[in-house]
């Protein structure tokens, strides 16, 4: 990682519980907390893509959390945030990769399995900040990264139905 890009964060993924803590050494702590009492839905980290059932916090402040309803094409897997006066936008560009974008300018690609790991690619001269890698980290490790694209999506679908 570059000297500029703040320290390598720490995730604690409780997929059954539903929450998501992201720390480490200068970042803000972020939480991501999915309503209690809810079953968890299959093949999401943090057990729904629910906005009304999720709770974003940034160091102990209020956050807002709008995932996509996540269907047919990669950009209905989009995530956006609102921290402060911060947008974030976590939107697939490839099978495993998203791309985070802060106000819409390009800050590097992020890659989680749904497993709790993140890495992240950050762009040269994007110069993320504390705040964005802790959230876009956040982001990826609770609603995963990447997606199939539409036409492989739409084949998938045919050739289940082929006998």
């Amino acid at each position: 990682m570059r000297d500029h890009v703040p320290a390598t964060p720490t995730v604690m993924l409780r997929s059954g519980a539903g929450t998501l803590d992201v720390r480490g050494p200068g970042l803000p702590y972020v939480r991501l907390v999915r309503a209690p009492g809810t079953e968890p839905g299959p093949h999401i980290p943090i057990g729904t893509r629910d906005p009304a059932l999720l709770t974003l916090t940034v160091d102990g402040r209020p956050a807002r959390v709008s995932p996509a309803k996540g269907r047919l094409s990669r950009r209905s897997y989009r995530v956006d945030a609102r921290v402060g006066d911060a947008r974030y936008r976590l939107v697939p560009c490839g099978d495993e990769e998203s791309r985070l974008l802060r106000d819409g300018r390009r800050l590097g690609e992020l890659e989680s399995s749904g497993d709790g790991r993140v890495t992240a690619d950050w762009d040269e001269d994007a110069r993320p900040t504390a705040q964005d890698v802790a959230v876009g980290t956040a982001l990826a490790a609770a609603f995963g990264t990447g997606a199939q694209p539409l036409w492989e999506t739409t084949l998938d679908a045919v050739t289940e139905l082929i006998p």
